[in-house]
């Protein structure tokens, strides 16, 4: 079983602070019990009688931790023999949270009011934070790249909720606060379900693990009957997304998370056969050579107003050579007007629901698209 190491890590812990003495902490070899996961590759969470360790793996070199959590409850003291690593006390009653996925999340699992500050508020769409920021509530605390020390400092939070990044060099002034930083890697799972499934460590954290067990169970029933919905269709369409940014047009690798949620809506994706589990940049060229005869292009983009066709022609004439251009099957998602970036990560299922009934346009039972509609004339 994957997630059995830990018992072992735990020995080799062990060993090691008895002999060299260099362990910041000793503790008891006492067994915990593995919560399940079914899909995330880089979390492992296992709980003992007095707290919960959850290990993050490093995504960028897997054979390392990228850290180390122990949750424990604040209605209880500390215990005297804890694992290496950084303590939480659980449930955070203020944090700080620095995307608008993460605080989209909290609002579905029921504890906005948990949210004691925001970075990057120009980028975080949903009513709640923005009306909490407003009536002071909620703390905008600036830029994440340059947060407000002073206003992060006055609001004293529990933890900070950040998206960690390969060779960032670390996360600054803000790592002299002596706050817990928890580095939310979610995004760096392979897998649309993998990703979802780390809610359950973020419901550890806020103290409504139930809640998360519970979310995240339907999202993976509902996601598994979709995927078998799509697979009983006789329609095989081809699909290509994204649009050029500037020299290169960044597309979503064959083990993508995207590229994957292509497969299990059962479409014929152009890169599917690529190896990368990230974008990866070409030319115009390239895609075009390999996706000019697509059945159906998806694109997102963030405007005032709709993409029209004639929009895209205007902004590259090179488009109107694709066959989804000249048959009109390009779909647009607007992410100025629909929450596609605050919902998706945590609720794939619903961007499963929407590419099925792009892909297969005979399905027509699902409710309607939420994210996407068809681009006008």
């Amino acid at each position: 079983m994957k997630r059995s190491g830990f018992f072992i890590y735990t020995m080799v812990a062990l060993l090691f602070s008895s002999c060299g003495g260099r362990s910041k902490a000793s503790f008891a070899l006492t067994a915990g019990d593995t919560i399940p996961l079914r899909y995330a590759d880089n979390l492992t969470l296992v709980t003992y009688s007095d707290y919960t360790v959850a290990t993050l793996r490093n995504p960028w070199d897997t054979l390392k931790t990228l850290h180390t959590y122990i949750l424990v409850p604040s209605s209880q003291s500390l215990p005297a023999h804890l694992p290496e690593g950084t303590i939480v006390r659980t449930p955070l009653r203020k944090s700080v949270i620095y995307s608008s996925v993460h605080c989209s999340l909290m609002e579905s699992l029921g504890v906005t009011g948990s949210i004691g500050g925001v970075c990057d508020l120009k980028y975080i769409k949903l009513p709640s934070i923005q009306d909490g920021c407003s009536k002071g509530t909620i703390i905008d605390c600036g830029d994440g790249m340059n947060p407000d020390m002073e206003k992060i400092i006055e609001l004293h939070p529990d933890a900070i909720l950040l998206s960690p990044f390969e060779n960032s060099g670390g996360y600054g002034r803000i790592e002299k606060l002596n706050i817990p930083i928890i580095e939310c890697a979610d995004y760096m799972e392979t897998s649309a379900l993998g990703r979802a499934e780390w809610m359950r460590f973020y419901g550890l954290l806020f103290g409504v693990a139930s809640e998360a067990d519970s979310l995240f169970a339907e999202v993976d029933s509902c996601y598994g009957r979709l995927k078998k919905r799509a697979a009983l269709s006789s329609v095989s369409l081809s699909i290509v997304s994204e649009l050029k940014s500037g020299s290169a047009w960044y597309v979503p690798g064959g083990r993508s998370t995207i590229g994957r949620l292509f497969n299990d809506a059962c479409g014929r994706y152009v890169f599917s056969e690529d190896k990368h589990s990230g974008s990866i940049p070409l030319a115009f060229e390239t895609v075009f050579d390999k996706a000019g005869d697509a059945d159906v292009w998806t694109i997102k983009y963030n405007r005032d107003r709709d993409m029209t066709y004639a929009d895209l022609k205007a902004d590259y004439m090179g488009y109107t050579g694709f066959k989804a251009f000249k048959t009109r099957n390009i779909y647009g998602c607007n992410t100025a007007k629909v929450p596609f970036y605050e919902e998706t990560p945590f609720r794939p299922d619903y961007l499963l629901a929407d590419l099925i009934q792009i892909l297969h346009p005979e399905i027509g039972d699902l409710g309607g698209l939420r994210y996407f509609c068809k681009l006008n004339e």
